[in-house]
């Protein structure tokens, strides 16, 4: 059984992994903020708003595209879904252009880090091959974001399934193929869109009344 790490840093970036705590997890693809653009990101905002600028600059196109791709774009579709109910739960998800939204509960036993590990791994693997080229697909590390009650699960859930809407890429979240607003909501599903908050219990780490 491997152990958690709770709050910890890694390449300048605040990481939080505990099991059932749920993270709403983005990753992005190589070239996508070159270091001049994510120091003067930092600059401007201070660092309080960091994670949403960041959030723009991907939403305007920025650098490679290869997940625009429909073929790239299911690999990494079909490795979120991959290990759902075993290694985690998948709450929402969405597959953009150059980065990646995935919204999950946390198991036992498995660390934050390796299964975004193993996502990036994975795929990297397999979109190279596919694209025929070689060298780094992923951009170093990932961004995380606990979830701290059911409000802003929801809130959560609907910024992630919304962002091609934002994008510019469709005009209902349900249009994009490649996020779990077009898949199967039913209770087979990874959401069911009639769920309740009750349903989908957050625990806050921080808090021992949660």
């Amino acid at each position: 059984m491997n152990e958690h790490k709770g709050w910890h840093q890694r390449r300048y970036l605040p990481h939080l992994d505990a099991a059932a705590v749920v993270q709403h997890v983005t990753f992005r693809l190589h070239g996508t903020l070159p270091a001049s653009v994510i120091r003067r990101l930092k600059a401007d905002t201070g660092g309080a708003d960091y994670q949403a600028a960041v959030d723009e600059q991907l939403d305007s196109g920025a650098g490679p595209r290869w997940l625009a791709i429909p073929d790239c774009a299911a690999i990494v579709a079909d490795a979120l879904r991959q290990f759902d109910g075993e290694r985690y739960d998948l709450l929402a998800w969405c597959v953009m252009p150059n980065h990646v939204h995935v919204l999950i509960r946390q198991r036992e036993g498995w660390p934050l880090g390796a299964v975004v590990k193993s996502w990036k791994a994975y795929t990297a693997r397999m979109i190279n091959r596919r694209l025929d080229r070689s060298g780094p697909f992923w951009a170093a590390d990932y961004f995380d974001r606990y979830t701290r009650n059911e409000a802003q699960l929801i809130g959560t859930i609907r910024y992630i399934e919304a962002n091609p809407v934002k994008a510019r890429l469709c005009r209902q979240p349900e249009d994009w193929p490649f996020s779990s607003a077009a898949q199967d909501r039913g209770p087979s599903g990874p959401l069911a869109s009639t769920r309740q908050p009750a349903d989908l219990k957050v625990r806050d780490p921080f808090h021992s009344d949660r």
